[in-house]
């Protein structure tokens, strides 16, 4: 098999900038190395992915580094959506809802139709009379404000239209229903693309580089000493401004960097479960209205995703760990309505992320506000926090406008919201040719449109691969949805590293399999070291340590309290070879 993709596609520029290769890795440290740039960010979630977009389509020299994998912390352990927050209307927070319906809307319809998709939901109504005209006036305003542009408006069900909808209900748990549109996302490759977009317009995004130190002249900084994670290898990154968007890192980063924040941010941890498809009976996804906030089913492939917690969290950042207890309240709150009850013998998968909250002085989590702040915290250094998935563009845009402070002369405005990803232009005509691409590749139509809601137009460089190697168009073992073309072109593509980049992000096996991967890690090991160089030793340990994460992952979310779990957590090793003062 031809394993030097990678090399061949060479270094950055142009449209080539988005494939990340080993060429382009050395090629991208050289760049830190060597030029001064308008911007640095320090951080790779999807808020340090949008910033590096913004600021480089608006004519500005823009470096990203990350010191794990992209999306590795919020932004790929998030509820998967593009939505407005309905329940956000309750706080009266008409300002935020209004912004994420509309960066929701452009998500659907021109920035990534390809990634994002309307998703139907179904509001059950347990009280008769009084909750109907209450549920409904919000979502009146919910469409209103922006909700039902390319989705259906919002629609009353009696009890029996709902159970039509949703029969896995019980039937005593609602006396009607309505049903509503929101969008969902791939979060983690919806992120990645983020990024790959902002490298093919000329960014250096670069992950394993961790921020150790700042550069300061006299009280000004002007730039980041980065360690490559993988070689353990330093350099100075020069820059006019650089951009904090590090998530539930900020504060840490601050510290770093020997000044104060204008803000705290609080990490509140927020636990999903997924369980098959066939457990419950459903057409549309379903939204639960609890005592602390709300409950979430949502379809996902062959899958439901149910959640979330949202309870303070004060331990390890980098891998928060669910709890038993995480785990009994989501099953107990979504048994609670379900005709045939949900056990822990059918969970396939759980994840935990971290929201990065703006803290206030002793409101609880799920109280505090979802918009974000931006800040020019010293001179040469701009921090944001907080926000939504769903907003991420606009604050990226905000991030810039703010360190527009520090650099010389007028930036141009933001053009973000007419900048569509890559894999998005020629998507909607691809799918109507799916079919003839399927038997010009002998694979099932099903297969081309798996790739087609992944990759969009980009699925050319898959079918390339792949028509090199026929062996590649098989699935991935214990993986059945998943292609081995996939695993390499995330390798020679993607930027991924390691095997957990793979299962975890590039693909979802890590949380749709009930092996978690452990069956999957062999044979990605075994793609990615034709192109990564491994030795034996080198894919055996990669092998190795991803099923030590598997089963610290495992043991802690039998454990009763965050401490003890995070204990059984933090027992697993570390792929990446991180400073022991961690910057996301």
């Amino acid at each position: 098999m031809t394993t030097q993709t990678s090399d061949q596609q060479g270094a950055d520029g142009g449209g080539a900038g988005a494939t990340w290769g080993q060429v382009h890795r050395a090629d991208s440290w050289r760049r830190l190395a060597a030029e001064e740039f308008d911007v640095v960010i320090i951080g790779g979630g999807v808020v340090g992915a949008g910033a590096a977009l913004d600021a480089v389509t608006r004519g500005l020299s823009v470096a990203l580094v990350e010191a794990r994998d992209l999306a590795s912390g919020t932004s790929s352990r998030s509820s998967k959506l593009f939505h407005g927050g309905l329940r956000y209307l309750e706080m009266f927070e008409f300002g935020l809802v209004r912004e994420a319906l509309r960066e929701r809307e452009l998500m659907l319809t021109k920035i990534c139709p390809h990634l994002a998709k309307p998703v139907s939901f179904l509001y059950p109504l347990s009280k008769p009379l009084i909750e109907r005209p209450y549920v409904g006036a919000g979502l009146i305003m919910y469409d209103s404000m922006g909700g039902a542009r390319s989705v259906p408006r919002h629609k009353h069900l009696t009890r029996a239209g709902a159970l039509r909808l949703v029969p896995g209900l019980r039937r005593d748990a609602l006396v009607g229903g309505i049903r509503y549109f929101d969008g969902q996302v791939d979060d983690a490759r919806h992120t990645l693309t983020v990024a790959r977009t902002a490298a093919a317009y000329g960014a250096v995004v670069r992950t394993s580089t961790q921020v150790v130190s700042f550069i300061k002249e006299a009280d000004r900084i002007t730039g980041v000493q980065v360690r490559d994670v993988e070689t353990g290898d330093e350099t100075q990154v020069r820059g006019k401004v650089v951009i904090n968007s590090t998530g539930v890192w900020t504060d840490e980063l601050q510290r770093l960097s020997g000044g104060r924040g204008r803000f705290k941010v609080r990490a509140s941890k927020g636990v999903h479960l997924v369980v098959p498809r066939d457990r419950i009976t459903s057409e549309s996804g379903i939204i639960l209205k609890t005592e602390k906030s709300v409950l979430f089913v949502i379809p996902w492939g062959a899958h439901w995703i149910i959640g979330t917690t949202d309870t303070d969290w004060n331990l390890d950042l980098a891998h928060p760990a669910a709890t038993k207890a995480d785990i009994d309240y989501i099953l107990d709150h979504v048994n609670r309505v379900l005709a045939v009850p949900l056990t822990h013998e059918d969970i396939e998968g759980v994840y935990a992320g971290l929201r990065p909250l703006l803290a206030g002085e002793s409101e609880q989590s799920s109280k505090l506000s979802r918009e974000h702040a931006v800040a020019r915290v010293a001179p040469g250094l701009v921090a944001i926090a907080g926000g939504k998935y769903t907003t991420y563009r606009v604050m990226g845009a905000d991030a810039v406008d703010t360190a527009a402070e520090d650099l010389p002369g007028r930036i141009n405005p933001s053009c973000t919201a007419d900048v569509p990803l890559l894999g998005a232009d020629g998507y909607r005509a691809l799918v109507n040719q799916a079919d003839r691409i399927a038997a010009n590749h002998h694979v099932h139509p099903y297969r081309i449109k798996h790739l087609l809601n992944r990759y969009g137009s980009e699925i050319h460089e898959l079918l390339a691969l792949a028509s090199a190697d026929p062996e590649l168009w098989k699935p991935l073992p214990g993986a059945d949805e998943y292609l081995q073309v996939e695993a390499l072109y995330a390798t020679t593509h993607e930027g991924a590293l390691h095997v957990e980049d793979v299962l975890a992000r590039r693909t979802r096996i890590s949380i749709e399999y009930a092996h978690r991967g452990t069956e999957t890690a062999p044979r990605v090991a075994e793609l990615m070291a034709g192109v990564l160089g491994w030795t034996d030793a080198q894919r055996d340990q990669e092998v190795a340590t991803y099923l030590a994460r598997v089963e610290a992952e495992r043991r802690s979310q039998t454990e009763p309290s965050d401490s003890s779990a995070d204990q059984v957590r933090r027992q697993a090793p570390e792929i990446r070879d991180l400073l022991v003062s961690p910057v996301a």
